[in-house]
């Protein structure tokens, strides 16, 4: 079964895969996580992301390892 809260449309931030269509990428969500912030303060910082959206993006990880990781490994914002 397709989970529908992932997608990918080559007119929304370039193909990468999304959170039901919006402009937050899974690998932002992902990268958020990695780096230690809890589910919570994800959705502090994206109010229009849900807990399920937030789950969603951690099976999507585990399901295509290759896909988002590499583009939020990619990442250097220098936080801290």
């Amino acid at each position: 079964m397709k989970d529908t809260r992932i997608t990918v449309d080559s007119r929304v931030m370039g193909g990468k895969p999304c959170v039901r269509g919006m402009r937050v990428t899974v690998s932002t969500i992902a990268g958020l996580l990695a780096s230690g912030h809890s589910e919570a303060e994800v959705l502090d910082l994206y109010p229009y992301v849900d807990a399920e959206d937030v789950r969603t993006v951690v099976r999507w990880q585990a399901e295509h390892p290759d896909k988002g990781r590499r583009a939020a490994a990619g990442r250097s914002h220098g936080h801290g």
